[in-house]
């Protein structure tokens, strides 16, 4: 499947993914979750542009055990454009996921699910073209709104769009700023929660992504950029 590369053509295919229900994941006792990083150079400032290059990763955790992983260092497809993120950042992350082995059985991905202004953000697309279950976790909601919980380790408050709860604050460690879990594809706001959590080692941001993002970062650094 080809990427989109122009807005109109993103968004038309935002507002037909938005329609499509497909089956909830059922987790298994035991799963793989794995999570995708972007990095670009320090100093980067605007929106970007396509001449941006990118170092993105891709892990495999089983437990608290990397299983595999994979590096591509590319260009971005596009800038940053809100609402529109899947053009910047959506073929990169298709590629280096489908790299990965074993396959994840669901995948944390550093962006918003329902909480986007057409309710289909680049973690429920992502899931639909890689046919993969995701939960986006981010560090603020991009459109929905809702208070803080309470400080301490697992509390959860909602965050809504009108009067519909798209995403939830989740504490995942006292003392620390909440983070956003968004459900995804295939996925809801328990069994995100329960992702996240299960996926947590002592710190703020879950393992998957953590590790995603120490691949990205030293492989930007060992090229000086």
């Amino acid at each position: 499947m080809t990427w989109p590369t122009e807005p109109a053509e993103l968004i038309a295919r935002q507002q037909e993914l938005v329609r499509t229900q497909p089956e909830l994941w059922a987790p298994p006792e035991r799963f793989l979750i794995g999570g995708v990083w972007t990095c670009f150079p320090r100093g980067l400032v605007g929106p970007g542009s396509a001449t941006d290059r990118a170092w993105t990763s891709a892990v495999v955790l089983d437990g608290r055990q990397v299983v595999a992983m994979e590096l591509v260092t590319d260009h971005a497809s596009g800038p940053y454009l809100p609402g529109l993120l899947a053009l910047r950042l959506g073929p990169l992350w298709n590629d280096v996921v489908r790299r990965l082995h074993p396959r994840p059985d669901v995948l944390l991905v550093d962006a918003t699910g329902r909480d986007h202004p057409r309710q289909a953000g680049l973690a429920l697309q992502l899931g639909a073209v890689l046919d993969l279950p995701t939960v986006g976790v981010t560090h603020r909601p991009l459109t929905a709104s809702g208070d803080w919980p309470a400080d301490e380790r697992g509390g959860t408050s909602p965050l809504t769009i009108g009067t519909d709860q798209v995403a939830t604050w989740l504490r995942t460690r006292k003392g620390t700023r909440p983070l956003v879990v968004h459900p995804g594809w295939r996925t809801d706001l328990p069994m995100a929660i329960r992702i996240v959590s299960a996926s947590l080692a002592g710190h703020r941001t879950p393992e998957p992504l953590r590790e995603a993002r120490r691949l990205s970062r030293r492989a930007r650094e060992s090229e000086n950029l």
